[in-house]
């Protein structure tokens, strides 16, 4: 087996239903000469994902479902899989994607023919057809100002490259890996539930020597945060990003993060308060709690 694609389902099948057929629909025939296996791990979802998914998987060849008895998150989920994959090639895809073109194969051939890469994203779109960031830089002090004032969104920390090259992280939404290099690495940290892990591996790739490297010759669309919403989002960042510099880097540039993210998230309290918006006030109120 060459390639073991993986995707985590938590209480939403019917993303995972499309996301296995896109697959089937473009690379049945990898499927089917057992180059591809596709590993569909239900994250303790406890509704009626199970019975769902199994009715459509038993479809196709070399698919399979794989039950975790905990939600530890979506790097544990990953970890989980990766125990029971039997390709020389990881590509962590998630379940609210589509492919739409040959892309993955032409990722795996250019990951083949460069030992030097450690990590291998691609072009995310949107629904519409437009990009979606699917790279970023790792966050100096000046950057991670810059995301705090919100300046990400005009491209100056998350981008799409116009073509092949070198980023410093890959978003975890397609997220191609040697099996052996991701072994070695480490894996996906466990203690981070959701949001940054995709970063915080990347990272630990980077100072191994190897290269995250984005590959802009795919169709894959993204139903943009389809698994959660905005304020899930937002409040599990600010838990885990000053976790990122508490175990990276310097304890001015932990206490200087941790700083800047409670200031936001109390003047969004006011600001939410004042205007009786109770996403504001509810959402960074949680997310002023979060940060640790």
């Amino acid at each position: 087996m060459t390639l073991s694609i993986i995707s985590i389902n938590h209480k939403k099948p019917q993303q995972g239903i499309l996301c296995m057929a896109a697959l089937w629909k473009n690379y049945q025939v990898e499927f089917e000469k057992n180059v591809f296996e596709f590993i569909l791990v239900d994250n303790f979802s406890q509704d009626d994902s199970i019975s769902i998914l199994e009715k459509e998987i038993i479809k196709y060849k070399n698919f399979t479902l794989l039950e975790n008895n905990s939600d530890a998150g979506f790097g544990a989920g990953n970890n989980f899989a990766v125990k029971k994959a039997k390709g020389e090639y990881i590509l962590f895809l998630n379940d609210d994607t589509t492919i739409e073109d040959d892309g993955i194969r032409k990722m795996l051939t250019y990951i083949q023919d460069h030992p030097e890469i450690g990590v291998l994203g691609g072009r995310i779109l949107n629904l519409d057809g437009t990009d979606q960031p699917s790279t970023g830089k790792f966050y100096s002090l000046f950057t991670f100002t810059l995301f705090i004032l919100g300046l990400q969104r005009f491209g100056f920390v998350d981008k799409n490259p116009s073509q092949i090259k070198e980023v410093d992280w890959i978003k975890g939404a397609l997220f191609m890996i040697k099996k052996d290099v991701f072994e070695k690495i480490g894996r996906f940290d466990e203690k981070i539930w959701m949001y940054t892990e995709d970063m915080e591996l990347c990272y630990r790739i980077k100072k191994a020597g190897l290269k995250c490297v984005y590959f802009h010759d795919i169709t894959l669309k993204h139903k943009h945060q389809g698994s959660t919403n905005r304020a899930f989002a937002i409040i599990h960042i600010y838990k885990y990003l000053p976790y990122f510099y508490k175990k990276h880097k310097t304890s001015f540039e932990y206490q200087y993060v941790k700083f800047l993210l409670r200031t936001k998230a109390l003047s969004l309290i006011v600001i939410g308060k004042i205007l009786k918006n109770s996403y504001l006030y509810e959402t960074y109120l949680k997310a002023f709690k979060n940060v640790q």
